[in-house]
């Protein structure tokens, strides 16, 4: 077995998914102030009305068609009575669209971050790098999808990334069949262990958050219709100054 596939495909993963866990509960730990999507809202909001709908929904369908052609053998689907061509078919064309919604939800974003002035002051360095590896990972995801099956003839990654990626989660990696896989899906395993080893230090950390508090916690009130203060009566000798008790 080669070392550097050894590295490549075992080592780098496994640190990349220590510094994504390890990462979120420091974070957590030490930053929850921090934890935040730094939202830019109140400095533009028409591109944002665009750009941030395309993102959202075409990174979530990406990441739907991810867990699908990943975590879902072929044996399973051909137990289901799915035909593999049928299943590639719809797998690729929905990965299209996806990426395409994805990459120009995020080309609208990255333009808007650059060119109106108050977001871009707001920019700091790792929101940089993060959009840096967000578009090399995006972007290497959609060519494999595209130029691997529309253009040339594809790699059937689900005997080769996938069984690798599965093995991972069960401590059994085996790097030969990543070494076999091509070399665009190669470049985007590894970006994607550079993306998920910087997430916690990013605002993508907001993945993570879910307003559940907000179904339990008590009104807050901002202006009475009444001038009595509390929701107990004023006990008689302490009425509010310039006021009458009737």
């Amino acid at each position: 077995m080669n070392p550097l596939d050894v590295v490549l495909w075992v080592v780098v993963p496994y640190v990349a998914m220590a510094v994504f866990v390890v990462g979120h509960y420091w974070r957590y730990r030490y930053d929850k102030f921090g934890w935040t999507t730094r939202s830019s809202q109140l400095y533009e909001s028409r591109l944002l009305r665009w750009g941030s709908p395309l993102f959202h929904f075409g990174i979530l369908a990406a990441l739907g068609g991810h867990v699908v052609g990943l975590g879902i053998p072929t044996s399973w689907t051909e137990a289901a009575g799915i035909p593999e061509h049928a299943y590639h078919v719809v797998a690729v064309g929905l990965g299209a669209v996806a990426g395409i919604g994805t990459i120009a939800g995020l080309a609208i974003l990255i333009y808007r971050r650059r060119t109106v002035g108050p977001v871009f002051s707001a920019t700091t360095r790792n929101d940089k790098l993060m959009y840096v590896l967000l578009t090399t990972t995006i972007l290497l995801g959609l060519s494999n999808t595209v130029l691997g099956n529309f253009v040339g003839e594809g790699v059937d990654y689900r005997h080769t990334v996938s069984p690798w990626f599965r093995g991972l989660f069960y401590f059994s990696p085996k790097p030969e069949l990543m070494a076999e896989a091509g070399l665009g899906y190669q470049l985007h395993a590894l970006s994607a262990c550079a993306l998920f080893a910087a997430w916690p230090f990013t605002r993508l950390v907001h993945v993570f958050s879910a307003p559940l508090g907000y179904f339990t916690r008590p009104y807050i009130v901002y202006r009475s219709r009444t001038p009595q203060l509390g929701s107990r009566a004023t006990a008689r000798g302490w009425d509010r100054v310039g006021s009458s008790r009737r």
